[in-house]
């Protein structure tokens, strides 16, 4: 049930899955409104997110234009759901409500400019609009979908399903073990009935999946994110408070919000490209300069934006590792074309010299252990050998010698990409690469015919059960290789598998 769950949600970019998530809620309000199970007309609820999105979409709009922006799409359409849900429905006549809508909704998008620093924003758009708006015109978000009780069974499943997508368990166990721990011991009367009263009728949950898992404002590590969920969770607890003052939900948020500005990599880097060359079949490598220099370790990621007319449902954003070691001077985006292309990769294709396009959030867990003398294996499919070109031109560029055996998967030979570079890291620090192809027989010497599987493992790793094995490549692979593992008796602390929240 698990792997259909997957192979659903791995057709789905992360933005576009919580996309559908929040609009989902919204019709079942919509239609328990209609049969008097939720005490809101879905008149009002139309009408709400209609002027909500007008004021952020108009918002935007003007602040794209005046800050000279790339923006997108689908984040316009999550800020405006979002606001939908956790501010009271209203009708027209209600002057002061819909007041509170256009305040809120165009500070939600102006923040995304205005508190930016490197061009990356620092609060979530919505729970800044709502807190501004709670200070300023005394109006407060009643979070008004988590606090009904027929709408708490959809909040959950499709909460599960959008941190499943993301793989971002740590993050909210973290906010949820420390918010009832801290609400249980502090409730001034039955402990049970505090935490029965948070879990069923406040915005925990809400919060919790649709708003501390956006990934721009969230820590990129797996320490400092389990910090920012058990800051935001410790803020959370209504019994929490300096002097007089009280947090909001939205204003724990922000206060996590502001805790992973200040412990993380900053910035957004604009990417002038100088060079586009084939370096296998359907495959071609990106390679750009930045406008300030980029800290990240080898075999990280960067979101990449590039605006274009007539995007297609997976929007104008992607998640792609950064092909390039730290060592050297320009950024590599190593990118496999198949058809039909999605319309970012062809908007990507059609980039010109000087061409630019931007990227932020530097983040992913996927990198080489501290400790040099620990013995690896890297099993790469396709364009999935992107984290492992990183890693092993640093290591060649810093002459630092690791235990580490490569298998590499392609279809032909042909589509084998970064060769020269493995084979060099082979001849100067023994680290050994094995190409395996599965649609055409070789007698190369290093180079075999078939499968990556659990005889070709131990033929060529005789010692695999001392050896930590990382694996990067197509949803479908990387599962299928971490059952060949378990099943050879790999632990499963020893398998790192490469992930980023919005790939699909």
């Amino acid at each position: 049930m698990l792997s259909f769950i997957d192979n659903i949600l791995n057709r789905i970019t992360m933005y576009r899955l919580v996309l559908y998530y929040l609009i989902a809620l919204l019709g079942v309000a919509i239609v328990f409104g209609l049969f008097g199970i939720l005490p809101y007309k879905p008149d009002a609820m139309v009408f709400s997110t209609f002027t909500i999105f007008i004021a952020c979409w108009a918002t935007n709009k003007i602040f794209a234009k005046v800050f000279g922006a790339a923006t997108n799409v689908e984040s316009i359409y999550i800020t405006v759901f979002i606001l939908a849900l956790i501010i009271t429905p209203v009708t027209a006549t209600d002057y002061a409500g819909v007041g509170f809508l256009l305040f809120a909704s165009a500070w939600a998008m102006a923040s995304k400019y205005i508190f930016a620093i490197g061009k990356k924003h620092i609060f979530n758009p919505a729970a800044f609009g709502v807190a501004l708006s709670a200070i300023a015109i005394n109006q407060s978000a009643t979070w008004w979908v988590a606090g009904n009780l027929p709408l708490l069974p959809f909040v959950v499943i499709g909460g599960l399903l959008v941190v499943r997508k993301l793989r971002r368990f740590d993050l909210v166990t973290a906010f949820v073990v420390t918010s009832l721990v801290v609400i249980g011991t502090t409730a001034s009367g039955g402990y049970q009935s505090a935490i029965m009263q948070t879990l069923l009728h406040s915005a925990f949950f809400f919060l919790a999946f649709a708003m501390l898992t956006e990934p721009l404002t969230m820590s990129p590590d797996r320490t400092r994110r389990i910090l920012y969920g058990a800051m935001v969770g410790l803020l959370f607890a209504p019994n929490i408070h300096i002097g007089t003052f009280y947090f909001t939900p939205e204003l724990a948020l922000l206060a996590g919000n502001l805790f992973v500005y200040l412990v993380s990599p900053k910035g957004r880097f604009m990417l002038m490209l100088i060079d586009k060359v084939q370096i296998g079949k359907g495959t071609l490598e990106f390679v750009f300069s930045s406008d300030k220099p980029i800290s990240f370790r080898p075999g990280q990621y960067l979101e990449w934006t590039l605006p274009h007319r007539f995007s297609d449902n997976r929007g104008n954003r992607r998640y792609f590792t950064i092909a390039s070691s730290p060592t050297e001077d320009v950024v590599r985006l190593g990118v496999r074309f198949y058809e039909p292309a999605s319309s970012f990769k062809r908007a990507l294709l059609t980039m010109g010299e000087n061409d630019v396009i931007s990227a932020s959030h530097v983040a992913g867990d996927f990198v080489l252990p501290t400790d040099q003398n620990k013995k690896l294996v890297f099993i790469a499919g396709g364009i999935g050998v992107t984290p492992f070109r990183s890693m092993v031109q640093y290591c060649v560029d810093k002459k630092e010698r690791r235990s580490i055996i490569m298998l590499y998967a392609n279809k032909t030979a042909a589509e084998i990409s970064y060769k020269e570079v493995f084979d060099r890291a082979q001849q100067e620090l023994g680290i050994k690469t094995v190409y395996v192809v599965t649609k055409e027989s070789s007698s190369a010497p290093g180079m075999y015919s078939g499968s990556i599987d659990s005889a070709l493992i131990a033929k060529e790793i005789p010692d695999y059960k001392e050896r930590t094995f990382y694996i990067s490549g197509p949803h479908g692979m990387v599962d299928s290789f971490t059952k060949t593992l378990r099943d050879m008796g790999v632990s499963r602390w020893k398998i790192k598998t490469d992930f980023f929240p919005g790939f699909a």
